[in-house]
């Protein structure tokens, strides 16, 4: 799918944009001409490829304060500006709740709610100088249903949704605050989360879309929300999810 909004010019942060979901996020907008920066607490690999251009990549832990504020830092002195924010870092392995430490609870919460406080808080200067400025915050189907095995996770996005409510009304009129909150996507780590590709399969049952959404669909609705179309929408969050996930009653039921 061509992509129809020109980012020439501006300045674009993806926080773990180097694999998965982030990597699709970068693509669309390396494709649509901005700059992308990205952080993660590895150094990659390698490094999306778009239209012969890169992002640049920091090494900053997200979930402390000070090594946000000096990316930050960094980041102002290079371009004196900064367009648009993607809260994207984040994640948790399966870990039923009662065996799981306090600690490992903790550094949950922090990578999933507090890397995107600090985020926002030291980026909040750069983009209310910006004209146009806005924020992505990405959140997930888990905010808002049972997530078993992922219990803090799911609660660690409800508060990211919460916030992206409450700075969508606190920064207004200078900066928009949205949230993309995604169902299942298919990444390279999918396997360790859904199975083998028969399992998978099998899971992808449960969407009425009846797949996987891929990195780039994902990207693709971040840079609407980042593009003029969307600029009186704030406070939002937008649902893509293939619909979600099927009734489990009509299993039960005649026309299930």
């Amino acid at each position: 799918m061509p992509v129809s909004f020109d980012m020439t010019g501006r300045v674009v942060l993806v926080t773990g944009g180097a694999r998965g979901v982030g990597d699709g996020i970068v693509a669309t907008f390396l494709e649509a001409g901005a700059e992308v920066e990205i952080c993660g607490r590895t150094v990659p690999d390698g490094l999306r490829e778009a239209d012969g251009r890169r992002p640049r990549f920091e090494r900053v832990d997200v979930r402390e304060a000070e090594e946000v504020q000096r990316w930050l830092g960094v980041v102002g002195e290079r371009h004196g500006r900064v367009d648009v924010v993607v809260n994207n870092a984040g994640g948790a392995p399966f870990a039923q709740f009662a065996d799981a430490s306090p600690r490992f609870h903790q550094k949950i919460s922090d990578l999933n709610f507090m890397a995107a406080a600090h985020v926002l808080h030291a980026a909040h200067p750069l983009l209310r100088a910006t004209a146009g400025s806005s924020v992505v915050n990405i959140t997930s189907i888990s905010a808002r249903r049972p997530s078993p095995g992922t219990a803090v996770y799911g609660a660690a996005k409800a508060a990211l949704e919460s916030l992206t409510g409450s700075l969508g009304v606190e920064w207004a009129p200078e900066v928009r605050v949205n949230a993309v909150s995604c169902g299942l996507v298919e990444t390279p780590g999918s396997t360790d989360h859904y199975g083998d590709p028969a399992q998978r399969e099998s899971v992808a049952r449960t969407i009425p879309r009846g797949r996987f959404a891929t990195p780039a669909e994902i990207g693709q609705v971040c840079l609407f929300l980042a593009s003029p179309l969307a600029s009186h929408v704030t406070g939002a969050v937008l649902n893509v999810d293939g619909g979600g996930e099927w009734p489990a009653f009509l299993q039960h039921t005649p026309n299930g």
